[in-house]
């Protein structure tokens, strides 16, 4: 039992080596990409150095590197579990009778550890990065994105009250939101629960501080007076800074933690949540992702190197990954259009890569 043990650490050693070989290779080629792409859009229009692009290019990475970590798990999981089979251990594991599945299941395992992790610290970093990436690249292009739209709509509410923003332009500064040319359309909620339009606002400016929206130079019209003016006025807030960027944001940038109190406050003010759901189940689904992925790669990995076909098969278990990875984008893109319900969409893909991988191993192990 003890060299079970000791057997069972030294697989899960070569495949976290091949897995951070693979996650070395696979961030350079994304720094890299990054690099080119923001020496190109950005570089040549604003006066940047290499120090800020590179910045921004650090900025960048993490969220995409989270996005391709599966596939990580499968390349490096087959580049380890081949280097194992060409070296002949694999067949010294079962010549003394040890089951693949004693050092495959710790492998899998490892890997939804590692997927918990990813979605639960690494994701929340990645989103504070790449919020502070779209903020820096911002102020860099300022002076070249003067054509851009940046027209604001934003909408918040509670069980009384439901207020539509609408501004000509917005900006932020030192984490605070700022509106100009600012519109406020204010309802109230009638006892059938249909809102009623109660009052109007128009200001030149309207900042988001904790708890309410300090508007300037405002004048209010209630429905059948005439309109009066003031110099500022404060109106009750439901959002705060984080969350009203966070409605300029795509599900996507929203970190794990923040997602259910998005989906709550995006109800409470009568938009559709299922984008931030969606997004929120598929976060919940990446551990056992991570864990299918590590099967797969051990699935095309075990057949011996005498019989041939190895790296045919080696190379077939990333054709699949990839196949994976574009069916997760197409079942997410399916419940963005509501074709398919958004649990469907979210778990379906890690579901059957793991059933994939599983079956594939009983025939290859146990006939």
């Amino acid at each position: 039992m003890i060299g079970t043990g000791r057997l069972e650490r030294y697989v899960l050693l070569r495949t976290f080596t091949g897995v951070g070989a693979a996650l070395a290779v696979i961030s350079a080629v994304i720094l890299l990409v990054q690099f080119v792409d923001l020496s190109r859009s950005v570089g040549v229009r604003a006066d940047v150095g290499v120090a800020q692009l590179f910045g921004l290019t650090l900025l960048k990475a993490p969220a995409l590197i989270l996005l391709l970590l599966p596939f990580v798990f499968l390349a490096g999981g087959i580049s380890a579990y081949v280097g194992l089979n060409r070296s002949s251990e694999l067949v010294a594991m079962r010549a003394a009778g040890i089951s693949a599945w004693r050092f495959i299941l710790p492998s899998g395992a490892a890997a939804f550890l590692v997927g918990v992790l990813a979605v639960t610290a690494f994701n929340p970093l990645a989103s504070m990065l790449s919020a502070r990436f779209e903020a820096d690249r911002a102020g860099l292009m300022e002076n070249y994105l003067t054509d851009a739209p940046k027209e604001v709509w934003l909408r918040q509410g509670d069980d009384r009250n439901q207020i539509v923003i609408h501004a000509r332009s917005r900006d932020t500064v030192a984490g605070r939101v700022r509106l100009k040319g600012v519109s406020l359309f204010v309802y109230q909620k009638n006892k059938d629960g249909l809102p009623e339009f109660k009052r109007r606002l128009e200001a030149a400016q309207a900042e988001l501080l904790p708890g309410f929206w300090k508007l300037t130079d405002v004048r209010e019209a209630t429905a059948g007076e005439s309109s009066v003016r003031s110099d500022s006025l404060s109106i009750r807030s439901t959002l705060d800074s984080e969350s009203a960027m966070e409605r300029f944001a795509s599900p996507d940038a929203i970190a794990f933690w923040r997602l259910p109190a998005a989906i709550h406050q995006t109800e409470q003010a009568g938009f559709s949540a299922d984008g931030y759901r969606l997004r929120f189940q598929q976060l919940l689904a990446t551990p056992l992702l991570f864990a299918a992925m590590s099967v797969l790669a051990a699935a095309f990995s075990l057949r011996l190197a005498r019989l041939g076909g190895l790296a045919g098969l080696a190379g077939a278990g990333v054709a699949i990954g990839f196949i994976f990875f574009f069916f997760n984008e197409f079942s997410g893109a399916l419940a963005d259009a509501e074709i398919i319900p958004l649990y469907a969409a979210a778990w379906a893909p890690p579901l059957v890569a793991l059933l994939s991988g599983l079956t594939l191993l009983c025939y290859t192990e146990d006939g």
